[in-house]
């Protein structure tokens, strides 16, 4: 960072998100203070207005949703020569993208859960509960007529979740086709591309990567039905625990995380979300490019495992980025 003098600090924009970046981004403007440099925070208006940050050393993106994390931000700071935090356009419009992560998680023989679009919304509203369009469906089976399973072949749960959106907005968990419409018609957007996910029952983790270095990892123990938006920015009661894992386990959940950074060519800093099912498996749950820097975020609370102060983990972003 010696060769620095002014920083930006790109933030708020008009994403749902934007009440969680104005917090990160806040939280980060007054790091670099701090660490003794120049700098301003700047609401995000769009990027034809990207020009001001030519006189800027380095741009800290502290924005969240498809603004900060879609990746045409960095291909239009690429084009102008402007230093950026975190990753390129192409890791961003990778991660971004749910379903596309997925696809590069399996061909890299990466564990994800089992995943299946759902493309045809504007057909919702025609259909019953009993459609074979829906995710779940009576078992055909004597020993399961009256069992609800779902549409990978198993009783319980799945998730429903927007392909794209971060910080778990518009995530519900379903047991039923009447809860899979419902949620559907009470999202922030019904007519976005969703996918129905897996629910792999069990521990639930997370790992910050910054400059290829594996973070501790932190269990996150919620009372919510899952680390959902509320659990992780509003709840006083969500925990975020250093992992306790045994030796093997630790070089397992490190690995991953790490092939999975660099199969959808992160780099700098990052955020892999996992789940351990109870055979000990870890899955990939996503890939976060802009991870949140809030008092409840989990990167700076990985970094206190290692002694470091928020400040010392904004500095060495910044440094991993340059």
């Amino acid at each position: 960072m010696d060769e620095l003098n002014k920083i930006a600090v790109l933030y708020g924009g008009t994403s749902l998100e934007r009440d969680i970046s104005l917090k990160s981004g806040e939280a980060v403007y007054r790091s670099i203070l701090d660490l003794g440099y120049k700098s301003n925070l700047i609401d995000f208006k769009g990027l034809s207005s990207l020009n001001i940050l030519k006189k800027y050393d380095f741009i800290f993106i502290a924005l969240h949703g498809f603004e900060g994390e879609g990746g045409e931000l960095q291909r239009k700071l690429d084009a102008l020569n402007i230093p950026y935090s975190g990753s390129s356009y192409e890791a961003c419009f990778k991660t971004w993208n749910k379903a596309l992560t997925k696809e590069i998680l399996r061909q890299k023989n990466l564990k994800t859960p089992n995943w299946k679009l759902i493309e045809d919304n504007y057909k919702l509203e025609s259909l019953d509960e009993d459609s074979n369009l829906l995710p779940f469906k009576k078992h055909s089976d004597k020993e399961f007529s009256s069992t609800i399973i779902n549409t990978f072949g198993k009783k319980g749960s799945v998730f429903l979740k927007p392909i794209t959106d971060g910080s778990s907005l518009d995530i519900f968990k379903i047991s039923s086709n009447k809860q899979f419409l419902e949620s559907i018609k009470s999202s922030s957007d019904p007519n976005r591309i969703f996918m129905i996910e897996e629910a792999i029952e069990g521990r639930e983790f997370t790992m910050t990567i910054i400059d290829e270095q594996c973070y501790p990892p932190i269990e996150i123990i919620t009372k919510n039905q899952f680390y959902d938006y509320d659990a992780k920015y509003l709840s006083n009661e969500t925990r975020l625990e250093k992992a306790v894992l045994n030796n093997e386990e630790m070089e397992n959940i490190m690995e991953i995380s790490l092939s999975a950074f660099k199969a959808l060519k992160c780099k700098a800093w990052g955020r892999v979300d996992l789940m351990q099912n109870i055979n000990g498996e870890f899955y990939i749950i996503e890939i976060n490019t802009v991870p949140g820097m809030t008092n409840h975020s989990c990167v700076p609370r990985s970094g206190q495992f290692l002694g470091l102060s928020f400040n010392d983990v904004v500095k060495k972003i910044i440094n991993a980025s340059l």
